[in-house]
């Protein structure tokens, strides 16, 4: 199948329009990769500011939660359950406080191993 010299003359003259549709679609594929950069960037920040706002609140969060443990606010324990396990929180606060103030912690020193 050989090329006519008539078909030469079409393509010759389609010639430019078909440049313009290559340069429009590579600049197409540019702008979205700029996009998908743009997004990926602000996604990123998104998740940086997150996670430092939930890292700052920390403090602030068990300071509100103790000041309404002792006041009849909507805030405070008011279901058994919640009771109990506040209580189940004292107990082990309280292991942890007489394990902590072992008199005979840290005063050995194991020299055998």
């Amino acid at each position: 199948m050989a090329i006519q010299p008539i078909d030469l003359q079409a393509l010759f003259s389609q010639l430019h329009q078909v440049g313009k549709t290559q340069a429009m679609l590579r600049e197409g594929q540019q702008i979205q990769e700029g996009l998908h950069q743009q997004q990926s960037q602000r996604r990123l920040e998104e998740n940086i500011q997150a996670v430092n706002e939930a890292q700052n609140m920390g403090e602030e969060a068990e300071k509100i939660k103790d000041e309404n443990r002792g006041r009849n606010t909507p805030f405070a324990a008011g279901s058994p359950e919640e009771r109990e396990e506040e209580e189940k929180e004292k107990e082990t606060i309280k292991v942890l406080a007489d394990f902590i103030r072992d008199p005979a912690l840290g005063r050995n020193v194991d020299i055998s191993g």
